[in-house]
């Protein structure tokens, strides 16, 4: 069964994120480190807005990462998950809120 993790950063006020270092380095590292561990797609989105115009969107950036299974995912993570995540306060000083999905189809 394939899995979605959603690594979601949330968009507090005052916040910071390098969007340059996010799409330059820190996705090109995920890839590099978790491309042959199962990662079969990295997807990365930015909010921009809520259905009311007045409500910011509650995250600035969302990562979207399907793995062939969840083993395939926590392998990846055990390989060389503190690499990845260690170059998260390179870009950012929000804790990402992670997310695993079962997929339905």
């Amino acid at each position: 069964m394939s899995i979605t993790v959603t690594v979601m950063y949330p968009n507090d006020p005052g916040s910071k994120f390098d969007m340059d270092y996010y799409m330059g380095t820190h996705g090109p590292l995920v890839h590099k480190c978790w491309d042959d561990k199962g990662m079969n797609g990295l997807k990365l989105i930015k909010g921009v807005a809520t259905p009311d115009p007045n409500t910011p969107a509650p995250y600035q950036v969302v990562a979207i990462l399907d793995f062939d299974s969840l083993e395939a995912f926590q392998g990846a993570v055990a390989a060389s998950g503190a690499e990845v995540m260690g170059d998260i306060p390179n870009f950012t000083d929000v804790a990402p809120v992670v997310q695993i999905n079962e997929n339905l189809n």
